[in-house]
């Protein structure tokens, strides 16, 4: 009975903006199509009144009916038949906005389908994706434009308060930032502590905002996840990443983010075969590698890699084969067991390299130029 009842509430709604559009036909007959703003006026004067709407709001509404009917035809008829509430009507309006008509039109069709399906929320952040999708390059040029219009919003609010507020900030420094504040905030959850997580979160902010570093348990557990995959990495696509929490970012953050150490926040990333959308490999932009990483490192090879040396896995450092210093990842392929003497005297101090086989084998090459393999196995 809910469900009949919204789907009769959502009926109704398509037909009282079919209506409203009704309204600026009638004085587009009246006066002709050639002044579109005198058009709008009059049409919006005239649902002000009938409605006893704000100028304001009756613009609003008159442009939702207008877009609904004559822009995205098919939305308006999935909204009177039922199929999409309001809600999700004004989610997909918001966010193909941007897109040219015959775009943005492409896009509905995509999405309507899995539209009654989904939350506002994911719905939003399918939309979006499949917005980078149609036109990375407008995805990329919106993005900067935005970012160039970051800003600090302070207001009062009705209760006395106030709200502080960053706006068109970058996802991933948003994401790194709330990261933070979560973990200072969860230090503090002691014996006899009164505040909740909340008021934590919010007491953490403003002592950073005002130059006091509390003390505490900094401990960068589990850090932030993004999914992205191979062709974009490589660059040979411009498909989204998935931003844990947050939703589709550009490529261009995607790669960001697995390519360098980002303000100091630890980020684990899955890159996915995009034939199949399964994970090819994962990893952490720490230098530290996991419990998980070290297993798999020392279940392939339980000794040092080094050529002739039997230090077993367990006792020996992972070493990056491609130094953090330069990666800012730490990945299970870049790491290989090396006991301390030959990690830190033979491989850094001597400059000796190596690199990985087909097979699990190494090849190292010493400072001479001369060349061994190796398969940290045990003889």
């Amino acid at each position: 009975m809910l469900r009949a009842r919204q789907r009769m509430v959502s009926h109704y709604q398509a037909q009282l903006y079919g209506d409203m559009a009704a309204v600026s036909d009638a004085i587009e007959d009246l006066d002709g199509p050639d002044d579109p703003e005198a058009i709008w006026d009059g049409a919006a004067a005239e649902i002000r009144a009938a409605l006893r709407l704000t100028r304001r709001t009756a613009d609003t509404e008159l442009g939702v009916a207008l877009e609904l009917r004559e822009r995205l035809p098919h939305l308006f008829e999935a909204f009177e038949s039922g199929m999409v509430d309001v809600r999700r009507a004004r989610t997909i309006l918001r966010g193909t906005a941007h897109l040219d008509t015959h775009v943005a039109r492409r896009v509905v069709t995509q999405v309507l389908d899995r539209a009654p399906q989904l939350t506002t929320g994911q719905l939003k952040a399918a939309l979006a994706r499949l917005c980078i999708d149609v036109d990375p390059a407008d995805a990329k040029t919106r993005f900067d434009h935005a970012v160039a219009g970051r800003r600090i919003v302070a207001e009062l609010s009705e209760d006395g308060t106030a709200q502080l507020s960053g706006l068109d900030l970058p996802p991933d420094r948003v994401a790194a930032i709330t990261a933070h504040i979560n973990r200072l905030a969860k230090s503090l959850r002691r014996d006899g502590e009164s505040r909740s997580m909340d008021q934590l979160r919010a007491d953490v902010y403003l002592d950073l905002l005002e130059g006091h570093h509390r003390r505490g348990n900094n401990t960068r557990n589990g850090g932030i996840e993004l999914r992205v995959d191979l062709q974009t990495l490589t660059r040979l696509s411009e498909e989204p990443g998935e931003l844990a929490g947050y939703g589709p970012v550009i490529a261009d953050i995607a790669r960001q983010i697995t390519e360098q150490q980002t303000h100091g926040t630890p980020w684990r990333f899955v890159v996915t075969d995009p034939a199949t959308g399964m994970p090819v490999t994962h990893g952490i932009t720490r230098r530290r590698p996991t419990a998980t990483q070290q297993r798999h490192v020392n279940a392939h090879h339980q000794t040092c890699v080094f050529p002739g040396c039997c230090m077993t896995a367990t006792n020996c450092d992972l070493d990056h084969r491609i130094p953090w210093a330069h990666s800012r990842t730490t990945r299970t392929t870049d790491l290989a067991p090396g006991c301390r003497h030959d990690h830190i005297r033979i491989r850094h101090r001597h400059g000796w390299t190596y690199q990985p086989l087909p097979g699990g084998d190494w090849l190292w090459t010493s400072r001479l130029g001369h060349q061994y393999t190796t398969s940290g196995r045990s003889p």
